[in-house]
């Protein structure tokens, strides 16, 4: 074969090589406009692994990935797009790539690729959005944990109804043939309900209801108080037909649709759309004011910032709605807000991937002060991972529910019930000097301004427990009318604590006639039956007047010894004076000066019971009347 035949059918493959690769682009474009994300993406890498790769081709392999929710891998490609020299890089992808790189935790590259995109777009942001060092050591008082509301599928979007949670799911159903979505390639969702079996359990999930159910997707519902009124998510899909979607959907794509239905007789019935929907946008997630007089939701209509932001509107007598409004840009961002949810006391919560965040979306809160809602606080860690966290919903603003993708979960999207960390602080307080417990000290736990905190404080066994939140820190107040205050930082913990208080002893409580035994809670067991030297116990207790006494150097003190009524008088008053010489000799072998102290025994004419000579007692008994008494006879 000739050099020209070769040359003409290589010329003839790479035509038809190139044309093949041009038609499978083609195919796939068709997939990715119809946001079939996954079949594009399985069409893309096909032509990839051929050879044929493209700056316009990567971008839409990353950006498949990435509006899929799969954001790690979305960052290779990223990557890839930013290395590639001749690539013209649009200012989006500086976002994009920002919140795929905080997906794998790069927080640092994620902070630059943010400050390049806002400097590209001509805005002026606050190096606040930047402080990935703060968010990242950030973490709320909450435990999380899964729910056996999840399956291996799409659960999401819960949802309060009477006792029950309404959520959304794409679990397979019998009672309805359901189609697959490609965006997903999971089923279509419905909605289901379940019932609580305890405080963590739910008994099985049903289909929520065969009215509301489509052959299309039903998500993120919304129940006013009564129950008699829903609103949820729909596909634009009514009386057994599947919507068109006009304007700039040439393909006719279904989007998303509010709608409500009514409880009558047993039935969901009379749903409708509502007059704020769009075949040219989205509207979806549906949340009631406390009132119930103002529907929040989210959206992609025009005057939107970003992928789509947080709308309201009034609601009215008749089926009649006010002019829809945007929340504004101290909520809504570049990014994607979503997934409103109104608390009891008219806090805004919703889903973020715009404003300061760990990676996807984040949970936000926001107050309603002076007729608007304030800056919103990033809920940190648990609630928040560097996944897609959203959908929160709080009946007590203690407990509740979110939705989250993150790793460990047992399907695609799961749902995660949290509720606050509480830990105790086990505080044993004792004297500095006699390392006696102090009764009754007053424990105050306070915050990091030093403001008071209502908590309990319980008293078991010799020790004080307190209640406090995980991850905070705090400060406790130890306070006793005898001792100096003491304040001392508590760091944050998530597990219970030990605690060694000790007070240092500023006045005394006594005076001439005072019995030192009494005031430090000393035994006053110090001697076996018919024996006069230290026992170890009574030694260790000893030592603590010998402790006041080195404190207080003027101080004199008399040592009374006394027996029970066993033996003859004067048999007892011998014993005893040995005693309490023997007491005397170990204070004075222990530092205490000889003309301090006095020692005499009274044998067993102090009893401090009815155990007289002839009265039956028990050993017990009579061991309370063998004792030291240390009397205070001067102190200056």
């Amino acid at each position: 074969m000739n050099m020209k035949k070769i040359l003409l059918l290589l010329t003839s493959f790479f035509c038809l090589y190139s044309v093949a690769q041009r038609t499978a682009i083609a195919i796939a474009d068709k997939k990715y406009e119809k946001y079939a994300y996954i079949d594009a993406i399985k069409i893309y890498e096909k032509v990839v692994e051929k050879g044929y790769k493209s700056p316009e081709l990567i971008k839409k392999i990353a950006n498949a990935y990435y509006f899929n929710g799969d954001l790690q891998k979305a960052a290779l490609w990223y990557k890839s797009l930013f290395d590639t020299p001749e690539s013209k890089i649009e200012p989006e992808y500086y976002y994009r790539y920002a919140q795929t790189l905080k997906r794998i935790e790069n927080y640092k590259e994620a902070s630059y690729y943010l400050k390049v995109y806002y400097e590209k777009i001509g805005t002026n942001v606050t190096d606040s959005l930047f402080n990935f060092t703060t968010l990242v050591t950030h973490k709320n008082s909450y435990i999380v944990q899964s729910t056996n509301l999840n399956s291996p599928y799409y659960d999401f979007g819960p949802a309060y109804y009477n006792d029950e949670i309404v959520f959304a799911s794409s679990r397979s159903d019998l009672a309805l043939v359901k189609k697959t979505h490609q965006w997903t390639e999971q089923n279509f969702t419905d909605l289901y309900k379940a019932s609580k079996q305890n405080d963590t359990l739910f008994f099985q999930p049903i289909n929520f209801s065969s009215t509301v159910n489509s052959q299309f997707n039903e998500a993120t519902a919304v129940f006013t108080k009564d129950g008699k009124t829903m609103y949820f998510t729909r596909n634009n899909y009514l009386e057994g037909k599947k919507g068109r979607d006009k304007g700039k959907n040439k393909e006719n794509t279904t989007l998303l649709k509010i709608y409500k239905a009514s409880f009558s007789n047993g039935t969901w019935t009379n749903i409708k759309e509502l007059p704020i929907n769009s075949d040219n946008f989205n509207t979806a997630h549906p949340a009631l004011s406390v009132d119930e007089k103002t529907l929040y939701f989210a959206s992609d209509r025009p005057r939107t910032l970003g992928g789509a932001d947080i709308f309201k509107v009034a609601i009215k007598d008749n089926n009649q709605y006010g002019k829809v409004e945007h929340l504004g840009d101290l909520i809504n961002t570049v990014g994607r807000e979503s997934f409103p949810y109104l608390a009891p006391n008219g806090k805004l919560y919703f889903a973020s991937d715009g404003h300061l965040g760990y990676g996807g979306l984040d949970i936000f809160e926001s107050n309603y002060e002076n007729s608007s809602f304030q800056k919103p606080i990033n809920m940190g860690k648990p609630i928040n991972s560097v996944s897609d966290d959203f959908g929160f919903i709080t009946k007590d603003l203690k407990t509740g529910y979110f939705t989250s993708n993150r790793t460990e979960g047992l399907g695609f999207d799961d749902i995660y019930q949290f509720k606050p960390c509480k830990v105790t602080v086990n505080l044993h307080v004792t004297d500095t000097q006699t390392q006696d417990a102090i009764l009754n000290p007053m424990i105050t736990l306070q915050d990091e301004e030093g403001n008071p905190i209502n908590t309990n404080v319980t008293y078991k066994d010799g020790f004080y427990w307190i209640e406090m939140e995980c991850y905070k820190k705090y400060f406790l107040r130890t306070q006793h009318p005898e001792y100096e205050t003491v304040e001392q930082p508590i760091e944050p913990v998530n597990t219970s604590i030990s605690m060694e208080i000790q007070l240092q002893r500023t006045i005394f409580p006594f005076e001439i006639g005072t019995d030192l035994a009494k005031v430090f809670d000393i035994s006053i067991i110090y001697f076996d039956l018919d024996k006069s030297n230290i026992r170890p116990d009574a030694a260790r207790d000893i030592q603590k007047v010998i402790e006041v006494m080195k404190e207080y150097p003027k101080m004199h003190v008399a040592i009374r010894s006394h027996t029970d009524s066993r033996q003859t008088h004067k048999y007892n008053e011998g014993l005893s004076d040995r005693r309490a010489k023997s007491t005397f000799a170990f204070m004075v072998a222990n530092g205490i000066e000889a003309e301090r102290l006095t020692a005499q025994g009274f044998g067993e004419v102090e009893l401090v019971n009815e155990c007289a000579d002839g009265v039956y007692c028990s050993e017990e008994d009579h061991q309370k009347n063998r004792r030291s008494e240390f009397i205070v006879t001067k102190v200056e």
